[in-house]
């Protein structure tokens, strides 16, 4: 069933009249020197080429079976529209506390269209989490009854075309790319996270508050939040601020550079699920920004995609994986109770984020009907 949002009182001002919408732009660059990891590249301009896509699985079989992150370029989708969604974004984050609070999560139900305020303490260090996050389900009628914030509400219809272009251009032809890898119908994959069906999918507004030096140092002192993404494929827009490192295959820590004018991309759990653990779904983590930087909020605009609710959490039929020995034989047996995409990822959020004080979780980890992850990493 969709999530149906239920909104809390505000006053009636904060309804009406247009929000501004400034032009918002990447701050600089960071002139520190960190080491940076080297993710592939994947040029989408090939996929429609004659043997290209082809090509393009060739050169993304390492990214996502290895590395588990990358970045793609030349999508068709124009920076100036990237740039107007970063402008929505930190509208949104400008408006009164009781507008953003209209429309909450509701972490209770494992539900995460909404907004998360940064409320939550970081164990007993005094610091509270710094992370102010809007999600915004897909643009298809199973969702009008969520509640929209106003900002969204009136710029809805370029932010629904944006979110549906970002499935239509970015998501699909992965989803293709990785079929072909392993030998299923090119289809396949995105039939089992079709965009006008029932799935958590959702574009995320994302904001790192400002901490001073001593802040983040007690907060990542308790955890440096080491994860990863609950879904099948994370997107990441190129918003300059240094901080998001992911975990090498020889497991050192490195920093993810920003792509100019690209999307950093990474696999996340449901697709790892899906694979039995042939494509891999990264440990990263958000750390204390260099000094240049550290008085900059840090805005982000990502895309999550979620498997359908009626998608399966069972081994694909990969001729691929099949002859690697990955398949299991209770994965052949289509008698045999499944869980749903929608129904795992609701537990895992409603598992991390249904609370009001952050634990340690390093070590520890979180099952659900036979599927089982790592919680946070070091």
């Amino acid at each position: 069933m969709a999530p149906i949002a239920i909104e809390t009182s505000a006053a009636d001002t904060l309804r009406s009249g247009k929000v501004p919408v400034k032009p918002w732009s990447r701050p600089e660059k960071t002139s520190e020197k960190l080491e940076y990891a080297e993710l592939p590249k994947i040029d989408l301009s090939h996929f429609d080429e004659p043997g290209g896509k082809q090509e393009l699985a060739k050169q993304l079989y390492d990214a996502v079976t290895r590395v588990g992150f990358w970045s793609v370029v030349n999508t068709g989708i124009d920076d100036q529209r990237v740039l107007r969604q970063f402008s929505i974004g930190n509208a949104f984050f400008r408006e009164p506390l009781e507008e953003k609070r209209r429309f909450p999560c509701n972490f209770a139900e494992g539900e995460y269209f909404g907004y998360r305020e940064n409320s939550r303490w970081i164990g007993d260090t005094g610091i509270k989490d710094n992370v102010e996050m809007l999600n915004i389900p897909k643009a298809i009628p199973l969702y009008d009854s969520v509640g929209k914030h106003r900002v969204v509400e009136q710029n809805w219809d370029e932010i629904a075309s944006f979110h549906r272009e970002l499935f239509d251009k970015v998501i699909r032809k992965l989803f293709v790319l990785i079929s072909i890898i392993l030998e299923l119908p090119e289809n396949y994959l995105v039939d089992a996270h079709a965009y006008d069906e029932e799935s958590d999918d959702h574009l995320r507004y994302m904001l790192y508050n400002v901490r001073t030096e001593e802040e983040w140092d007690k907060a990542q002192a308790h955890s440096k939040g080491g994860h990863t993404d609950f879904g099948s494929l994370t997107l990441l827009f190129s918003q300059h601020i240094a901080g998001l490192q992911i975990r090498t295959p020889e497991g050192e820590w490195k920093y993810a550079s920003p792509v100019d004018g690209g999307i950093t991309c990474n696999a996340a759990d449901t697709l790892s699920f899906l694979t039995n653990g042939f494509i891999k779904s990264t440990i990263h983590r958000v750390v204390t920004p260099p000094k240049d930087q550290i008085d900059i909020p840090r805005l982000g605009l990502l895309y999550f995609n979620r498997p359908g609710s009626r998608t399966s959490m069972k081994t694909v039929p990969s001729p691929l994986l099949g002859r690697l020995g990955l398949i299991p034989p209770e994965h052949k047996d289509r008698s045999k109770p499944v869980v749903y995409g929608t129904e795992y990822v609701r537990a895992r959020v409603k598992d991390v984020h249904y609370k009001t004080v952050l634990e340690r979780r390093e070590g520890t980890s979180f099952e659900f009907k036979g599927l089982r992850v790592q919680n946070h990493y070091a």
